[in-house]
């Protein structure tokens, strides 16, 4: 018997990477939940031949999409997986033990994020640095419904954590992470002129490097050698764009009210 989770995946053109997240989910569930927003690469039919449920709706942010799957699904138990993340075996082994003797103790459970890179032939477990809530209970847990951060939020009960890793191969090469930037931090910066929020000169200047050196140093990407200096410059290139893109936005938006 599977245990009685359903597992929600959003998509877009990700054909060639769904495979291996439904094949690693096949021991686990009877309900998987495909929500994609618009794919034209085969998505939809990659997921129907492996047994899923799959569903269209337009693109409005990444909060709004989870939660709009975790109303699809038929269990209260939700596993929420990216399409490019794989489950590791012990990590669904520790989902499978969990309901083994019945309901599981606590209402959410984080599990640790191993980031692989394109030209990296494996993660190091020294580089994970993120543990999501990504098994919960739907009635007492659930995704806050923001465009940029797709996080869980746990409303009643406490928070456990799995056994094993997920294995988050985000980007098919350093073009296709630019792409991913580029679209990201557009989000962030509309995001922030919402808030009002304007990035100061001192941002634009120290962030950037102090992200370089959180991702190199504390993230520990110094252990892939010259892979993690790349990976660190990246990161900070992101942290670069978010705020140039939020100054760009509201020097505008004064522009703009000047000549009203």
């Amino acid at each position: 018997m599977k245990p009685p989770i359903s597992v929600t995946i959003i998509t877009k053109n990700e054909a060639d990477r769904l495979p291996v997240v439904l094949a690693a989910v096949a021991a686990l569930s009877d309900d998987v939940v495909v929500v994609d927003s618009g794919s034209n690469d085969g998505t939809q039919d990659v997921a129907r031949a492996a047994g899923a449920r799959v569903f269209h709706r337009d693109w409005t942010g990444y909060g709004a999409q989870k939660i709009h799957a975790e109303g699809l699904c038929r269990h209260h138990w939700v596993l929420n997986l990216d399409a490019d993340e794989e489950p590791s075996p012990e990590m669904v082994r520790s989902v499978v033990d969990l309901f083994r003797t019945g309901e599981p103790p606590a209402s959410a459970y984080a599990v640790a994020v191993v980031p692989i890179y394109p030209f990296q032939d494996e993660g190091h477990p020294w580089t994970v640095y993120q543990r999501p809530l990504r098994l919960y209970r739907r009635d007492r847990a659930g995704f806050r419904d923001d465009p940029v951060h797709d996080s869980v939020v746990v409303r009643e009960g406490g928070v456990g954590r799995l056994d094993g890793v997920l294995i988050h191969r985000s980007f098919r090469s350093l073009a296709h992470h630019v792409e991913k930037i580029n679209d990201y931090t557009t989000a962030q910066a509309v995001k922030w002129r919402s808030e009002g929020r304007e990035p100061s000169f001192f941002a634009l200047l120290l962030l950037p490097l102090l992200a370089f050196l959180k991702q190199y140093f504390l993230r520990r990407q110094f252990v892939n050698g010259v892979d993690g200096i790349v990976v660190s410059h990246v990161y900070a290139f992101q942290r670069f764009l978010r705020i140039a893109k939020a100054r760009e936005a509201a020097r505008l938006a004064r522009r703009a009210e000047r000549r009203r």
